[in-house]
């Protein structure tokens, strides 16, 4: 099963008797399929449209740009975690996705709101997170969360395929978002890295998404560095980073707005955020000489 396959001991029965469940323990599957959704996540907006159901929803938040129909055809409700409640009451939705660290959960409920909390981090979550919402949108998981989640491992596996042999072994740093945030090894990202067989910088314990201070990738000397292009906008303003070998050498990819949210966003356009990345070692980072 690609499942065990990809994420060691864990079995996919398992997974799915927690993905009736959202992250706060609640039941996912409601008494009838929802006809009418509003979600507060761009992760799970992708997620209820990769699985056929996108004429489902009312509203979305204003990251939620994939597909690019979304924007121009749906309400825009303001942000996961500023959302105009009074706008999301009168669309008058069956359901509301959001995350679990949203402000808005209690009121939203309060005002007779059925909500849904899932935040994916890693690619088990990813797995969860499709079955959850497989089962709150009634699908039969062969028909609809295993078709999808099958896809995009073989997504993944091509795009770590690609890159070539002697990449693998190199020394990354992957920026999320400026502060600087990085993308840790039990990340989702940082699992897409491991898969391609380069090294992360950021130590596994420091979390999935650690922020850390300037000094620390200084010291970590990184062979290539991925940045967002909000991220990269300002890079050089880190002290000392101009004396880095991968930004003397130009072995820096600074994704445009498009790549950034496919590349930071944990769902099922994950298999392209792989080959963004994949690309980008191909083309920056060193190679290795046996």
């Amino acid at each position: 099963m690609v499942w065990a396959a990809v994420l060691g001991s864990a079995h996919a029965a398992d997974v799915t008797l927690d993905a009736q469940k959202d992250d706060r323990g609640r039941p996912v599957v409601m008494a009838q399929p929802p006809q009418r959704i509003v979600s507060l996540l761009p992760s799970l907006t992708e997620t209820v449209c990769a699985l056929g159901a996108c004429e489902k929803l009312v509203g979305v938040d204003r990251y939620s740009n994939w597909p690019k129909t979304l924007q121009t055809t749906l309400p825009v409700l303001g942000g996961g975690l500023d959302p105009n409640v009074e706008a999301i009451v009168a669309l008058k939705p069956d359901v509301v996705l959001l995350s679990n660290s949203s402000r808005v959960v209690e009121r939203l409920e309060a005002l007779g709101l059925r909500t849904v909390a899932l935040e994916p981090r890693t690619q088990a979550d990813v797995y969860r997170v499709l079955h959850s919402i497989g089962m709150l949108l009634g699908l039969p998981p062969e028909q609809g969360a295993e078709r999808e989640w099958q896809r995009l491992q073989a997504g993944v596996d091509a795009a770590a395929k690609s890159v070539p042999a002697g990449v693998q072994g190199a020394r990354v740093y992957f920026e999320v978002s400026r502060g600087p945030y990085a993308a840790g090894p039990s990340s989702f990202i940082g699992e897409l890295l491991t898969r391609m067989h380069v090294d992360n910088v950021v130590p596994a314990e420091m979390g999935p998404f650690p922020r850390l201070n300037p000094e620390f990738i200084l010291r970590a000397r990184p062979d290539v560095i991925l940045m967002g292009n909000y991220s990269m906008q300002l890079a050089h303003a880190y002290p000392g980073w101009a004396s880095l070998d991968a930004v003397k050498h130009r072995r820096v990819c600074a994704f445009n707005a498009e790549e950034s949210t496919t590349v930071v966003r944990p769902g099922p356009r994950m298999d392209e955020a792989a080959r963004i990345i994949a690309r980008c070692l191909a083309e920056k980072a060193p190679r290795r000489v046996n």
